[in-house]
């Protein structure tokens, strides 16, 4: 009797742990493995406050100015020899000023199209990666800022020893702010004055736990852990180690971080975390009526008019 006990529950247990592994892979297969077309938590329309028509007006002139141009590309070999593709606007004017804009997650660089502008009218040169796993670049998976991170100090790297940059700035949006957070905590070169980062996450765990609740309504136990131990096997990293927050607290460089108030996607809340946690001189911007990377979008002119100061604050016009 007792060895009959002891097959059956022998058997529900394998048969739970076949269960969590098949959960696991469909879970890394959708918000891991490149490709994969996956619907995130996202904001009702109502969420937004409606841009006026300047904003608008300033957004689809950046955004006709983009396609209008011819970029360059440039690549560089990853630590882990992936080819990774950029654009590069190289601004004849000269200065010395550069920027890397950084997308989110399952974009491109495209999707940094309405902020090119801005900073080219300025005289900076501009390169926007693709993130690995993402566009143009190698790689079979999203890395959500983590081993990007490595990436973004040889993208530094580049335009210094290549492209004369001597003011340098880092911009991110979404995944892209995280990957920006995360580089800070590396020993980055003095030429890298500033860091934007806008609705970025604290840690990868954190943020999947948040889809998972509403997307599909699950505790991140024990589903998010077995899915993490799959993309350590899989891409090499654990979810809980990715994290942004722990990263900026060795940061050193002047820091402006923004965040809507109304957003579902990366919850606010993490922005304070980010904020308290952070070493340097650092700015925090919460935009009223706002969603996930929304505020450039709705607050254009009071966006452009902080971030000109914070640039004012961190890079050298002499």
């Amino acid at each position: 009797m007792k060895k009959k006990i002891a097959i059956i529950l022998g058997s529900i247990v394998g048969i739970l742990l076949i269960g969590l592994i098949v959960a696991g892979n469909y879970f890394y297969s959708e918000g891991i493995k490149r490709g994969t077309e996956v619907e995130l938590h996202q904001e009702p329309e109502s969420v937004n406050a409606q841009a006026n028509e300047t904003a608008r007006s300033i957004i689809e002139e950046a955004e006709t100015w983009y396609k209008d141009q011819e970029l360059d590309e440039l690549e560089i070999l990853s630590y882990d020899n992936l080819r990774l593709k950029a654009g590069f606007f190289d601004n004849e004017a000269q200065t010395g000023k550069a920027v890397i804009l950084a997308h989110g997650y399952r974009g491109n660089r495209d999707h940094m199209d309405d902020l090119v502008k801005f900073y080219f009218d300025q005289g900076f040169d501009v390169l926007l990666p693709d993130a690995r796993g993402h566009g143009e670049s190698e790689g079979d998976y999203i890395g959500y800022g983590w081993h990007d991170r490595l990436d973004y100090v040889k993208w530094i790297d580049l335009m210094i020893e290549e492209y004369g940059a001597e003011q340098l700035l880092l911009h991110g949006n979404s995944m892209g702010a995280s990957l920006v957070l995360m580089t800070s905590g590396e020993e980055l070169p003095d030429e890298v004055k500033g860091i934007i980062a806008d609705s970025g996450y604290t840690t990868v765990k954190e943020e999947l736990k948040h889809q998972l609740k509403h997307l599909y309504h699950l505790p991140s136990f024990p589903i998010l852990d077995v899915t993490s131990v799959i993309t350590k096997v899989r891409a090499g990293y654990f979810f809980g180690e990715a994290s942004a927050l722990e990263q900026v607290k060795k940061n050193t460089r002047p820091l402006f971080l923004i965040h809507g108030d109304a957003d579902e996607l990366v919850p606010t809340d993490m922005a304070y975390e980010l904020y308290e946690a952070a070493g340097g001189e650092k700015e925090l911007w919460i935009v009223p009526n706002a969603g996930h990377t929304k505020a450039y979008s709705i607050a254009t002119e009071e966006f452009q008019t902080r971030l000109q100061e914070f640039i004012d604050k961190t890079i050298s016009n002499e």
